[in-house]
């Protein structure tokens, strides 16, 4: 793609040295279009990737401020990456949307209820006890969601249950393997428990210490970690997503060099994506970037990290039939596809692969709320593709898919881990009684 930025202002502006950069990658082929679930159900050439790159490239290149048409087409991507895994030309699209996102927060004025509820979320999601206290008063007022405006009816619906208490598994401490087998640690690392993940469904962080310590690792949940910063990168806050990541870096960073660690183990692949992506965020940042740089190379997903550990015989073989469910962050953002698929056989399920794997089930973050018709269009095709497999359990490896899926499906919806630990000598998973 041809690019028309003028040489003093790619001089004075790396930023827009990576934008000229990855617009010049473009060569209009299309192939993105076809693997776009926005452009599936749109049919809008602007929803799809190649058209949001012109809009990217018109906004960005004349350095206007966005227009209500542009944010309409840039709000409806769910960043879920598929574009990126279609692409043959090998197009970033991920850090061009990032950097139009960020140029719409900075000069685009929103409607206030939008604006609001973009701030609210950004308040409220990050920080676990903020989120328990909202998710209390939306379950409370799930009554009064028909009398609602869209957003806060759909707001509503993610309080389908009163939020977890508190649990000994995110507090500050060290996990050892004595606890489950005796052995000394062959490995020591840090989990990163989540910002909602504690609340929404605790039982995920205690069966990957439970599986991470049966297999002889020491796992470490170190003070002064929190939210990856996700939820703010994708509303095109960048100073707070900084904030979040340096934080993250600061905490993970001590206890390396204070202890030592081998890995990053994360249990949530929306966080992984992000965490892996840490050292291209604060590539500019002086004191952080060489820190950044060496933890995300050693961040993995559990799946990931189970494999390179080498999953140990199931002590029992539950003869269930599980449909798996790629979370986009996990097959498209860091490219993990085989793994989770091949523990689950190892530990003796019967796995089915489904119709349309790479497409979104509409989750993606705060996107069930802010654009809940696409998002609830998008879970409906995806819940009848697991369900047309005639599962006895629905797997996934991300906190928000989970929640999002099993809002329109009686079958049991669970995390990859939560079965390899039941496979491994840990409790049978909630959501199968």
């Amino acid at each position: 793609m041809r690019t028309n930025f003028s040489p003093e202002r790619l001089e004075a502006n790396s930023l827009l040295q990576e934008v000229d950069a990855i617009l010049r990658k473009c060569v209009h082929c299309g192939f993105c279009t076809a693997t776009c679930p926005t452009y599936t159900i749109l049919g809008d050439e602007l929803d799809s990737p190649r058209g949001r790159i012109y809009l990217l490239k018109d906004m960005l290149e004349g350095d206007k401020p966005a227009t209500e048409g542009v944010v309409k087409h840039i709000d409806r991507c769910l960043t879920c990456l598929s574009c990126m895994t279609t692409c043959p030309s090998g197009v970033d699209y991920v850090h061009l949307v990032e950097r139009g996102r960020i140029h719409i927060e900075n000069t685009y004025a929103r409607p206030w209820l939008d604006r609001a509820t973009r701030n609210a979320l950004a308040w409220i999601l990050p920080h676990t006890n903020r989120f328990r206290v909202a998710m209390l008063m939306g379950w409370l007022a799930r009554p009064l969601a028909p009398l609602m405006p869209r957003s806060l009816r759909a707001m509503l619906e993610q309080a389908r249950r009163p939020p977890q208490g508190v649990r000994q598994i995110e507090r500050t401490g060290v996990h050892s393997p004595g606890a489950e087998g005796g052995r000394a640690p062959m490995a020591r690392v840090i989990m990163p428990v989540g910002c909602v993940q504690p609340a929404l469904m605790p039982q995920i962080n205690e069966a990957t210490v439970r599986l991470l310590t049966r297999h002889g690792v020491e796992v470490v949940v170190p003070k002064g970690q929190g939210c990856c910063g996700a939820v703010v990168a994708h509303m095109g806050k960048e100073g707070d997503a900084k904030d979040f990541a340096r934080a993250n870096v600061a905490s993970w960073w001590m206890e390396k060099v204070s202890r030592g660690v081998d890995a990053i183990v994360v249990n949530a692949s929306g966080c992984g994506s992000t965490l892996k992506d840490y050292a291209h965020l604060l590539r500019d940042d002086p004191d952080f970037a060489e820190k950044a740089r060496i933890l995300s190379e050693i961040t993995f997903d559990i799946t990931e990290y189970m494999t390179m550990l080498g999953l140990m015989e199931p002590v029992e073989k539950p003869e269930l039939v599980v449909a798996y469910h790629a979370a986009c962050s996990l097959q498209h953002g860091q490219k993990v596809l085989d793994a989770p698929k091949a523990l689950l056989r190892k530990a003796g399920y019967e796995v089915r692969e489904i119709a349309n794997a790479h497409l979104c089930c509409g989750s993606a973050g705060t996107y069930s709320i802010l654009q809940p018709d696409l998002s609830e269009e998008l879970r409906s095709r995806k819940v009848k593709t697991l369900e047309d497999t005639k599962p006895h359990v629905i797997a996934a490896g991300n906190i928000g898919c989970l929640t999002h899926i099993s809002a329109g499906t009686e079958v049991p919806v669970v995390h990859t881990v939560e079965l390899l630990d039941w496979a491994t000598g840990g409790p049978k998973p909630q959501a199968l009684g």
